[in-house]
């Protein structure tokens, strides 16, 4: 499965039942952050030993996706923003070029082979000779050259542009509109043949692992959508209603929002796939446990969230595993300190924002108690995050980074050194200049559990004198939310909760880099554009140093806190016992195919 950067609907924002009496005014002796609250030890597959059987095999294998928001229905992986889209497309395959093993590195045998050097600063792709789309077309080098020209295009609607891609020769002046073509990718069999030759300034390490951002590991069906303006692809039929893939099954049907339905694609280059129809549907969180318990579905969408909340009333399912690992994701606090200036294609901070004194940042993440909430109701599946690099990349995550344990006392200190202060007896502090200061947080409607804890925000921020009020007064849905966010200038938001469902390669650049359009917060400077470009510099192929500068970074973004980490999770789900070969290691790329049934019933 493809993992890239996306952003999480508030299922996958903490749900966790947030109490006034959890609120404590004192600042307690706090971990870390470290994985030792994660007391819940999770196995990545389910070893069904029943036989699967034909009859079985025949039915209908029935996939849940939580979700509190009707999914947008975007199917091509470079256009998509959400991990919800991902999820109820993902038996296409996510049309992925290339296998990865357990640590994601790039290894042979997928759609594509890939061969890089570091003598010609050049990535060389090979697609297989039986590669082909669902709809029987051969996949080509201008599929596999066509997403650069999607994701860079000055029109497009993809989220997924860094400055990283500026290292492909020619993709800087075809990002600026000065060129038509990407000079730097080149076929040398034709675009209708097998190869692609990608040209850079220089290689970077991560390019040896899926999901790094200047090498895109999908591809696009050229011929399919070739009549299509990039502007208008995202919109179109052949993305919305009737997309195509490399992958195992083949769409059957999607009712815009709600649900999916798949067969087996007889185009298919790899595993047979043995389940002849497969549905996935969006239940809501307040409906996810009964759905379960009732016996309505097989699994959750494998990525998709399920919270401690969750767990405690699954656990002892008798016909039921609990199947799950580490989450490539992160909930975070976000403050709007800029904007989006569409004629450069770059975030540009303002620097007399309301939320640019780092100093109020800060003080409104020292007033957060997540550690007792996490504690008290992730039920051992989450955990206060210490910074913006999630523990399941072991080499990188700083564990000694404290993070923002609660300390109201710093928080209210670093309020009045600031000259955030209560003027005329009023219940409220004002800002430095002595103007009426109101902040607006931004929060995607979610569980009952979550609304409680947003309170429980509002409560902690109240506390130490600031006026913090929800947007609108209440909370807000999850595209309407995000559709605000990612305004070039918006004042509705001042600070928000969200989460990032991750790529398997960790650079931050495609989320907080200077162009990059998912940095919706818009934080830019010197040093993190300079540190973020030392994480693959041709220093950073000596892996110590590498590790040296992702360290480095994190304790930098927790200095700066215009971004903020929230908690760290496991991504989990139950597995009914009639499934077999439910295995979530990133080495199992044929995760649909290896799928099975030994009944033809729920179990």
């Amino acid at each position: 499965m493809v993992k890239k950067k996306l952003a999480l609907s508030a299922m996958a924002v903490l749900a966790t039942l947030s109490l006034a009496a959890c609120s404590s005014s004192s600042s307690k002796k706090s971990s870390s952050g470290a994985n030792d609250n994660a007391s819940v030890k999770l196995s990545e597959s389910y070893n069904n030993k029943a036989k699967s059987t034909t009859a079985a095999n025949n039915t209908t294998l029935k996939v849940a996706e939580p979700n509190d928001s009707p999914f947008q229905g975007i199917s091509d992986p470079v256009l998509a923003s959400n991990a919800e889209d991902s999820d109820v497309f993902a038996p296409g395959g996510s049309d992925s070029l290339f296998n990865v093993d357990k640590n994601y590195k790039i290894i042979d045998g997928g759609l594509a082979n890939l061969r890089l050097s570091r003598k010609n600063n050049t990535a060389t792709i090979t697609l297989r000779k039986d590669a082909k789309w669902s709809n029987g077309d051969p996949v080509t080098a201008k599929d596999v050259e066509y997403p650069y020209e999607v994701i860079a295009n000055k029109k497009t609607t993809s989220q997924q542009y860094s400055s990283d891609y500026a290292r492909i020769k020619g993709m800087a002046a075809y990002h600026s509109g000065k060129a038509k073509t990407i000079s730097g990718i080149t076929f040398p069999d034709g675009q209708k043949g097998r190869k692609v030759v990608i040209h850079y300034s220089s290689i970077s390490p991560s390019m040896k692992f899926s999901g790094n951002s200047f090498l895109w590991a999908t591809v696009e069906p050229y011929e399919y959508i070739k009549n299509v303006p990039i502007a208008k692809l995202a919109a179109s039929k052949q993305v919305r209603k009737s997309p195509i893939f490399t992958g195992p099954y083949k769409l059957d049907k999607v009712v815009e929002g709600e649900s999916t339905t798949w067969s087996p694609n007889k185009y298919y280059y790899g595993k047979p796939p043995k389940i002849k129809h497969i549905s996935i549907n969006v239940v809501s969180s307040n409906n996810i446990d009964k759905a379960i318990q009732s016996k309505k579905y097989d699994f959750t969408a494998p990525g998709g969230v399920m919270h401690g909340t969750d767990y405690k009333q699954l656990k002892n399912l008798k016909n039921y595993k609990m199947v799950g690992s580490a989450a490539l994701s992160y909930d975070y606090f976000g403050f709007n300190v800029g904007h989006y200036d569409t004629k450069t294609g770059k975030n540009v901070m303002d620097k007399n924002s309301k939320m640019a004194n780092k100093n109020l940042r800060q003080a409104m993440m020292y007033a957060l108690n997540l550690d007792q909430v996490t504690k008290k109701f992730g039920y051992g599946m989450t955990w206060r995050a210490n910074t913006l690099i999630p523990p399941i990349f072991t080499k990188y995550w700083d564990s000694s980074e404290k993070g923002f344990p609660l300390n109201l006392k710093k928080a209210k200190q670093l309020l009045n050194e600031a000259g955030y202060k209560k003027r005329n007896g009023s219940k409220w502090r004002s800002d430095p200049n002595g103007k009426k200061l109101t902040i607006y947080f931004g929060a995607m409607t979610g569980t009952s559990a979550q609304a409680a804890e947003y309170q429980d925000y509002l409560q902690q921020w109240h506390k130490i004198g600031l006026n913090v009020q929800l947007t609108g007064g209440k909370t807000m849905e999850m595209n309407s939310f995000y559709s605000t966010l990612q305004s070039p200038k918006q004042s509705k938001i001042d600070v928000y909760a969200a989460a990032w469902g991750l790529s398997s390669e960790p650079t931050p650049t495609q989320l907080y880099g200077v162009e990059a359009p998912y940095n919706m917060g818009h934080f830019v400077s010197k040093e993190n554009t300079k540190l973020m470009n030392e994480m693959n510099s041709e220093k950073a192929w000596n892996d110590s140093y590498r590790t040296k500068i992702f360290k480095k970074w994190q304790a930098y973004m927790n200095e700066q806190a215009a971004v903020a980490p929230g908690s760290f999770a496991y991504t989990w789900s139950p597995v009914n016992k009639r499934v077999k070969g439910y295995n979530i290691d990133p080495s199992n790329n044929e995760f649909w195919s290896n799928l099975s049934l030994t009944s033809t019933k729920i179990q």
